[in-house]
């Protein structure tokens, strides 16, 4: 049996979002590697600071690499009838499948994670990350959190473990509903969508979206963890699902639903789509200030984020691109001055240097300019089938709705567009999405205002 140990590196955490920058693997026939290769990504995207402090990879060094369908062709022959091995594997095939997804191809392997297995036949370890784990074992790795000294250390300890147990057993990579009526999976695409979940009575329980929408109903079935997904599991009865082609339209009709019917497993988590706000206040003082805060019920924030790495990371652009204060916008904590100020990029604001007004201009010019930065503009992203594109409209700075064109019909797609409510949050949806997505397939095209 041959096994491809691999390790990727990404610019964040969750496989929808965001893109792989680094990928290697090393082909193992059970005593020698037999084929390598490794390579940084172009993730047609910008790479945040914070990931850059993690993994040492910068927008400068992906610059020139291959984008991922340039090595789609590759990771596909060097990995074909081989086991993928990682240490918490579930995230790298993830990722890569979610990549190939993109592409509209399947891929498919059989895993074996190496936490898993550690953690069953080296047990009483205090801690089972891998730098820690080796570390434990004597592994050395002088490329932590590079794809290449993260594989070759796991394909140490995975020698280590095929030593203790020859006869490891794999998983078949994507797991089918342990559910007893299997046929809720029946006819559902691996395709874009919104997914509907209703119990016996008929009535609609949950909404939810993904890029692959049998992939994520099988996941809330195999959750046997979550005690909300096992009540969900529960009253499940039906499954129905709406294709989008394009994920920017799932995310924007899923907001839709859920607004809509509030559907009882949803109304805890109104809010986690976008957990947290960044808020303004003016202080004793005079000066805006803004606050990261998790959002509250009563109060409109000026933006808001899924995570608090993405609105630190706004901040910190903001605070780079306009010369804010980190102390005012709560990124570094003083009782005197902000770290900018002692490497002269801060005006002086925090200690009382740069006059309320002159700064707070600023501030509110930062504000502004993160915003939609045309009023009148159609977002064309991929459709439900090969010759039909998604078209998602916003006219005077407001979202109108979205709707599917034939190629024909794209020089005049306006007829096709299915009014829906405009809220801050779809259009933080958009403004988030063509950020993740600048450069890839979105096309984003001005019209002239009626």
């Amino acid at each position: 049996m041959k096994y491809s140990v691999l390790d990727i590196e990404t610019t964040g955490l969750s496989p929808s979002q965001e893109k792989i920058t680094e990928i290697a693997i090393f082909v193992y026939d059970g005593e020698k590697i037999v084929d390598e290769y490794s390579t940084l990504i172009h993730p047609e995207r910008k790479i945040s600071y914070r990931i850059t402090q993690l993994t040492g990879i910068n927008n400068q060094m992906v610059a020139d690499a291959p984008k991922f369908y340039e090595v789609a062709k590759k990771i596909v022959e060097i990995t074909e009838d081989t086991t993928i091995v990682g240490h918490n594997v579930k995230f790298d095939y993830g990722f890569i499948r979610h990549e190939f997804l993109r592409l509209g191809y399947q891929f498919e392997r059989k895993t074996l994670d190496t936490v898993s297995l550690s953690r069953k036949f080296i047990p009483g370890k205090p801690s089972y990350s891998l730098g820690k784990l080796c570390q434990s074992l004597g592994i050395d790795n002088n490329a932590r959190h590079r794809a290449s000294g993260d594989a070759m250390a796991t394909l140490k300890l995975f020698q280590l473990l095929l030593s203790i147990e020859p006869n490891l057993k794999v998983n078949n990579g994507v797991k089918e509903s342990r559910l007893r009526n299997k046929s809720l999976l029946e006819d559902l695409p691996e395709k874009p969508g919104v997914y509907y979940f209703y119990n016996k009575a008929g009535s609609l329980i949950y909404v939810g979206k993904s890029i692959n929408i049998r992939e994520r109903v099988m996941s809330h079935l195999n959750n046997h963890a979550d005690p909300k997904e096992l009540e969900i599991k529960n009253q499940l009865a039906e499954v129905k699902f709406r294709e989008t082609g394009s994920e920017l339209v799932a995310l924007l009709l899923e907001s839709h639903e859920i607004k809509k019917y509030q559907p009882v497993f949803n109304r805890a988590q109104r809010r986690t789509l976008f957990r947290w706000g960044l808020y303004s206040f003016t202080d004793k003082q005079g000066y805006l200030n803004l606050k990261l805060m998790k959002t509250l019920d009563n109060v409109d924030p000026v933006f808001t984020y899924g995570s608090l790495k993405e609105g630190q990371d706004h901040l910190y652009k903001i605070c780079e691109e306009y010369g804010l204060c980190q102390k005012l916008t709560g990124l570094y904590d003083s009782n005197g001055a902000c770290f900018y100020y002692q490497i002269h990029r801060c005006n002086g604001a925090c200690v009382g240097e740069e006059p309320p007004r002159i700064y707070n201009e600023r501030v509110k010019k930062s504000i502004e300019n993160y915003h939609f930065n045309r009023n009148n503009f159609l977002v064309f992203d991929e459709g439900r089938t090969a010759g039909e594109k998604s078209v998602v409209k916003v006219e005077n700075g407001r979202y109108v709705g979205f709707g599917f064109v034939s190629q024909d019909e794209i020089q005049s797609p306006h007829e096709a567009i299915q009014p829906y409510h405009d809220n801050k949050e779809v259009r933080q949806i958009i403004i988030s999405y063509l950020k993740r997505n600048a450069g890839g397939k979105v096309v984003v095209l001005e019209y002239a205002e009626k």
